[in-house]
């Protein structure tokens, strides 16, 4: 079981395909880990509504969100 990253929200798991989830009456977001989302690497590629963005992992370990 992996912990969740620290954000503000409970801990709790998380997955390539985590579906929202209801802790204590809180509904959670899904949660994603980004270097499966990059299958290992340093980018991928997200289409939201005919978008295309590109989620890159810098060498430091930050994520950059671009259109």
């Amino acid at each position: 079981m992996n912990a969740r990253p620290s954000l503000g929200l409970p801990f709790g798991r998380y997955s390539t395909s985590a579906p929202a989830v209801e802790t204590r009456g809180t509904v959670l977001p899904p949660m994603h880990d980004a270097r499966a989302l990059t299958g290992g690497g340093p980018t991928a590629a997200i289409v939201l509504d005919g978008q295309s963005y590109l989620l890159r992992i810098t060498r430091s370990g930050k994520l950059i969100l671009t259109k």
